[in-house]
Order: C-alpha cells, then structure tokens, then sequence
C-alpha cells in the first residue's frame, strides 16, 4: 500500500487524500465501538466484511440514481470516495422500534411503526449525538429548508431500497443512520449519500428467527460479530462461502 496523508480518523474509518482532486481513500478499520465509544474492541475480518458490503450497497444506490460518495472499491479494506463536505447530522429511518426509540417512548422493541419514522442526531460525540428537532437544525444553520427536504427524501429512497433488497434474502431491515455530504459543482450545490452503508449502520434482524444480524450482536454480547456479518454478506451474494480467512494487514500511515 502507497503511503498516504491521512485526513481523519474516526472510530470505524480511516480517510486518506486521495489519488486526484476531490477524491478520497476510505479505509475501513477492524475497530468496534458502542455506547459512545464506552465499549470497544478489535473484531478481525470486520472492516473486510463493511467495506464490500458498503460497496454493494453504495453502487446499487448509485445505479438506481440515488447520487453517493462511493467511486469504487481499491481492495479489500479500501474504497475511493468523493469528498463532500458532511453536513453534521446523522440521518436515521426507522420501520420498526428498536433501541433508543423503544428506550425514549417506551415502546416495545419489535413494534412496526405505522410509516417509516426518519429522525435527525447532532454529529458531536461529547454531546453523545443528541436528537434534534428541524427547528434546531434551521436555528442553528446546519442545514437549510432546502436541505432538510433533500435529505428526508434521500433517507426515504435509501430505505425503499435497502428494505426491498434485505426482504429478498429474508431480512428485516428494522432501522438504519446515513451521513448526507454536500458537493459543489459550479455553483450549484447538491445533497449525496456518504459515510457508510454496513451492518454497522443498520438493524438487521432475520425475518424468520428474528436473530439479530448488525453491531447489537457486539452491543448485547449475543456472539460473534464477524458471523453475524458474513452471513448478511453471504445472503447477499457479496462474499462467497468459501472465502478465505480474512486477514488484517498492516496499515501504512
């Protein structure tokens, strides 16, 4: 792996600069956290398993002509990106209660919602991502009415899809968080898809046994993660059966 300047380092991602202007390398990282953080470890094989299926995802949208950050997978662990400047919300479609909803409205988890809910969080770790409302949104100019309208209307084509081809391979998609990046071209402005699309993200539960198939496997301590996530892989088609063990190499700074 060429050496490369790195740009930002997140809990589950590495950005580097990428190989032309307006690009970036997004490498994925073996790192788990939950609870801000408050929970972490190392599970080999993880960023593998995000990064093509963040992938598969990515260029579906993209083919449907939903726009996102997504260019092409370099390797294993790596993928280029466009740089966008990251609007500092983090998006969430919910369809079925589960976590923190459940938990803040007493709702039981595992309760269909009567239309998919779509809720905006304050991207600020110290401040644990509070819920915000769009009044706090437009009062503290994070995003515009404009914006507001592109992004519910990103989230809700992101989940027409993302629902309709975890159903095909007998999986509920139950909630997931996008992050929504500015890009200019010229002077106009539009909204695209960034961040990531992976089990990380998203609830996934399986439609007949309801086990769970996302990061609550690693919250909960309700087994490995890695399998929960090669077998959403292997659904899918993303990953065949046999593949080799998946291996971590050394990352060049």
């Amino acid at each position: 792996m060429a050496r490369r300047t790195k740009i930002y380092e997140g809990k589950a991602k590495i950005l580097y600069e990428g190989p032309e202007p307006g690009t970036l390398v997004q490498y994925f990282k073996d790192d788990a956290t939950a609870f801000n953080a408050a929970k972490k470890d190392v599970i080999e094989g993880k960023g593998v398993l995000n990064n093509r299926l963040s992938e598969f995802f990515m260029t579906g949208l993209n083919e449907l002509g939903v726009p996102t950050h997504f260019i092409r997978r370099i390797n294993m662990r790596e993928q280029l990106i466009r740089a966008v400047e990251i609007i500092p919300l983090e998006v969430v479609v919910r369809n079925i209660a589960a976590g923190s909803i459940s938990k803040r409205l007493g709702i039981e988890e595992g309760t269909a919602l009567p239309r998919p809910i779509v809720e905006f969080y304050y991207k600020d770790d110290k401040l644990g991502d509070p819920l915000v409302s769009e009044e706090h949104i437009l009062a503290f100019g994070w995003a515009s009415h404009q914006d507001l309208d592109d992004m519910v209307s990103l989230a809700l084509r992101v989940n027409d899809f993302l629902s309709g081809v975890m159903m095909g391979v007998g999986i509920r998609l139950v909630d997931f968080k996008i992050e929504i990046g500015r890009v200019f071209e010229g002077d106009f402005q539009r909204l695209i898809v960034a961040d990531e699309i992976s089990p990380d993200s998203c609830r996934l539960w399986d439609i007949k046994s309801g086990e769970k198939l996302d990061k609550d496997v690693f919250r909960r301590d309700l087994g490995n993660l890695t399998d929960a996530y090669a077998e959403v892989a292997r659904r899918l088609g993303v990953m065949p059966t046999n593949a080799t063990p998946i291996t971590k190499p050394k990352l060049m700074n």
